[in-house]
């Protein structure tokens, strides 16, 4: 089962769309998973049109309506594996502790907010993935995003890619 990452988009403030290589990838992906922040529906309506099954959640960004239709926290099970996707996880310093805390049934959280790419294990094995941001890097030297495969229970081939800067 192929996975696409994405959160923190921001469209169409920081960018007018999702950029091409996104959009292919969504074509690929047998699940696009969307960690907050879309601030306009917009988005969300073109992603349930185009991918084959979109588990997303909102941000701290997104207003009433994307509220209204996403939960704040979505959990799922893939292939044996046990989700759950958050917008916001706090500060980095001591985030692993508190996450596997917070999340103890969880095999693999996926987190946005702070459009900085992140990918550790607690010690209780919880995965932690963030994949930055497709259209608005801050202080980050690109855009990025991440693809995953769940095969056999696992989670594998977990790529963070970056994408050409925007002048």
């Amino acid at each position: 089962m192929r996975l696409l990452l994405i959160a923190d988009t921001h469209v169409p403030k920081r960018a007018k769309d999702l950029p091409a290589p996104v959009w292919e990838e969504v074509s690929k992906a047998d699940v696009v998973v969307h960690a907050g922040d879309w601030v306009e529906p917009s988005l969300l309506d073109e992603l349930e049109a185009r991918a084959k099954r979109l588990v997303a959640c909102w941000g701290n960004n997104d207003g009433a309506e994307l509220r209204r239709r996403l939960p704040e926290r979505a959990d799922i099970t893939l292939g044996g594996l046990r989700f759950t996707v958050v917008h916001e996880t706090g500060a980095a310093t001591g985030r692993e502790a508190r996450m596997a805390k917070a999340y103890p049934d969880t095999d693999v959280l996926i987190f946005g907010h702070s459009h900085i790419p992140w990918d550790t294990h607690t010690k209780t094995g919880l995965r932690l993935l963030n994949p930055g941001s497709p259209t608005d890097r801050r202080r980050q030297p690109y855009c990025t995003y991440m693809t995953a495969t769940v095969r056999g229970g696992a989670l594998s081939e977990v790529v963070l890619h970056t994408l050409e800067r925007r002048a």
